[in-house]
């Protein structure tokens, strides 16, 4: 029995001793510790968590050569061999962050994003349709985000000080000109397409990628939807018109096709109008979409838009004030766009398309007769790289292709021509280098040649977002642009120089339980601006490259749609300086289209009971500077403010049918964008004058959309 006991004490003492210690830390390349992370043996049950201050500890009776394996969400797991022979072990075990591009830090300076794909966005494309004051139309609906500017006699999207010919739309990254409707000076037009092709939206009011070019401020780019869920048909009745549109899906490929008629005379010949039209706005558009899955990651897509409008308005001419002139303005619209998207291994994938633009406009001043013609093709090829865990390279080539035809015809004359062609290739290379998944840094460069003076343009661009946890960020951008004259000017004088812009752009965001917020400040400076002599000149020899001009301020946007039940909202503010010497001024000075202060409030409620999602959007625009010639000076008076409350109502009637109601300036204010005066005085030395303002003192919008497919349970708002 003693022997026995003997024995059982030295088999206890040899396991003691045959056990190993394993200490130690876990940290992050940052020298931060890291709580909670998992430290064991492989194939083992030895191990430990460690503790807050990164700490861990435990003992194995294993022996020999083994891997000790150190692993946490959002890191790589680290193995490590070790000998375990009783002797303690001490080690220091640092992990390697996980890089999601998905959900890490984002690139925010200057960008603002609607898409149903990612979390992070700051509209939702369903926004675009929704908002009171948009009318359904896409460039209302941002025009409600900072950085733009209420030109109400315009339409078009004024960003950041800079003129609305600046900003540039692409549908899924190929360019469209003439994204507005044609009109002619004073009376505001829309975009031309439908927010239902689109899935996503992405706004950048300056420091884009070096992907894009030909905009001196902004670029719209809109993505197109994939192929449909099922087959259905959708009809519109309108108090401006209807339209009705099928779509048809097999297996792996969609047809849609949409005719769309407007028409503005009866709803105009009801409602009071400021305008006195002889023939109000109308248009017919028709729509094709082709949509085919090539293969597994293969898409191809063809969209087709043709657009015929025409109206015929009276304006009275102020040098003769007992006489009206009379513009008939026809305008024929061809779109095509052709793109292809495919994921060519696991690190390339490719995007290419080409679309064609054809604009043809036909105006009458009283016997006057005008023309313009203009033709655009994009073609482009984009290959995006992984090159590495951190690393992502965009690369790829344009072309853009340009040509434009002015005839003018005055009464009893000949006419005469101007017209120009230009050919412009461009090459891109961006990187983005995420450090970890708090740092990235996006560096490109654009080179863009044109054969109009036959000169190369470089264009860098450099942006970086720090993340400071899980909820803001700091993002700062910097960027060269680029923009071809517009096509009157370059018709007259083809060696113009393209304009150009700098942007400094210094951003802030933070997102936490369905609130944003967004505050951005930037300063844009702006070189080679075309200049001439007079308003109308069309001598070639006053036109140049000696305008300059800059604009700076800051913009502040609050979304949240947690704090008030069944509610969403948002406020946008931005505050704008700018100033510029170009055109026909003949000093610096701000711009009639420059408004320093801009305030957009914009609300959604759903009443659940009713099934009906009420909305209201309050629009102000601060006084604007004008020219009075009968008071000395330049830019010498101002404008009332600019204020406007609109409101709509989305009922759903049945799940198939929503009644869709809105009512713009819904308060009747008489808004002035601006005067405009005679070109001589009259016999009492005064320039006769008059307001430039609104058609109308509010519109009044009523829709009945229908949708039809198997199961009836499917409508045009389906988040309603």
């Amino acid at each position: 029995m003693k022997k026995f006991t003997t024995l059982l004490f030295f088999l206890l003492v040899g396991t003691a001793y045959a056990q190993t210690t394993i200490e130690g830390r876990v940290l992050d390349k940052m020298q931060q510790t890291i709580p909670g992370a998992n430290v064991y043996i492989k194939n083992s049950f030895d191990g430990a968590v460690s503790k807050s201050d990164g700490q861990f500890s435990f003992s194995s009776t294993l022996e020999g050569k083994h891997v000790l394996v150190a692993s946490f969400v959002g890191y790589k797991t680290l193995e490590l061999d070790v000998e375990l022979n009783g002797n303690p072990v001490q080690v220091e075990l640092v992990l390697e962050e996980v890089i999601n591009k998905l959900d890490g830090v984002t690139i925010t300076a200057g960008a603002y994003e609607a898409s149903d794909v990612k979390k992070v966005t700051v509209l939702k494309p369903l926004d675009i349709v929704t908002t009171a004051s948009a009318a359904g139309d896409i460039m209302g609906a941002i025009n409600t985000l900072p950085g733009t500017a209420t030109v109400g006699e315009s339409g078009r999207l004024f960003v950041r000080g800079g003129e609305g010919y600046e900003t540039k739309v692409f549908i899924d990254g190929l360019e469209v000109r003439n994204a507005f409707g044609a009109t002619v000076p004073n009376v505001p037009t829309r975009g031309r397409f439908s927010p239902f092709l689109f899935k996503g939206t992405t706004f950048s009011t300056g420091g884009y990628s070096a992907e894009f070019g030909q905009a001196l401020s902004s670029v719209l780019a809109l993505n197109s939807n994939d192929l449909p869920d099922e087959s259905q048909a959708d009809i519109s009745l309108m108090s401006v018109g209807a339209d009705a549109a099928y779509t048809k899906r097999w297996e792996n490929t969609s047809l849609s096709a949409k005719v769309q008629v407007t028409d503005l005379r009866p709803y105009q010949d009801l409602v009071k109008q400021n305008f006195d039209w002889e023939e109000a706005p109308n248009a017919t558009v028709t729509e094709l979409v082709f949509r085919h899955k090539v293969s597994q990651t293969g898409l191809l897509k063809v969209y087709f838009n043709t657009d015929q409008s025409d109206f015929i308005i009276r304006q009275t001419n102020l040098d003769s004030p007992d006489r009206k002139d009379t513009l008939d303005l026809e305008n024929k619209y061809l779109y095509l766009n052709a793109s292809y998207r495919d994921v060519l291994s696991s690190r390339w994938s490719l995007k290419s398309g080409v679309s064609l633009t054809s604009n043809k406009d036909f105006l009458a001043f009283n016997s006057h007769q005008l023309a313009g013609e203009e033709l655009g093709m994009h073609s482009k090829i984009t290959l995006q790289w992984e090159a590495a865990e951190k690393l992502s390279i965009n690369m790829g080539s344009d072309w853009f292709s340009r040509e434009y035809l002015r005839r003018v015809k005055p009464v009893g004359e000949g006419a005469s021509k101007t017209s120009f062609k230009e050919n412009l290739l461009a090459n891109f290379i961006e990187a983005d280098y995420f450090a970890s998944n708090r740092f990235v840094v996006r560096v490109g460069l654009r080179n863009e040649y044109t054969s109009l003076t036959h000169q190369n343009f470089l264009s860098p661009r450099v942006a970086m977002s720090y993340k400071l946890n899980q909820e803001g960020q700091f993002s700062l951008a910097y960027g060269r642009f680029v923009q071809a004259p517009q096509n009157d000017y370059s018709a007259i004088q083809p060696a113009l120089r393209p304009e150009q812009a700098t942007h400094y752009i210094l951003n802030y965001q933070h997102i936490r339980n369905n609130r944003i917020f967004r505050i951005e400040t930037y300063l844009k400076n702006y070189d080679n601006l075309v200049k001439f002599g007079t308003e109308r000149d069309t001598n070639p020899n006053n036109y140049n490259n000696m305008g300059e001009g800059s604009a700076k301020g800051f913009d502040v946007f609050w979304r949240d749609n947690e704090t008030l039940k069944n509610t969403d909202y948002w406020v946008s503010y931005s505050y704008v300086d700018a100033e510029r010497n170009y055109q026909n001024f003949q000093q610096k000075a701000t711009p009639s289209f420059i408004s320093s202060h801009n305030l957009s409030v914009v609300i959604k409620h759903m009443i659940d009971p009713l099934r009906t999602q009420v909305g209201a959007t309050f629009n102000y625009a601060s006084p604007r500077a004008y020219t009075n010639p009968n008071k000395p000076g330049f830019q010498n008076s101002q404008t009332p403010s600019f204020q406007d409350i609109s409101v709509n109502a989305a009922v759903l009637i049945k799940q198939n049918i929503i009644l869709y109601c809105s009512s713009s300036n819904l308060l009747g204010r008489e808004n002035i964008f601006g005067y405009e005066y005679a070109s001589q005085p009259n016999g009492q030395g005064v320039y006769e004058g008059r307001p430039i303002g609104q058609g109308a003192r509010r519109f009044l919008f009523v829709g009945l959309f229908i949708t039809l497919t198997k199961d009836q349970k499917n409508n045009q708002l389906d988040n309603l």
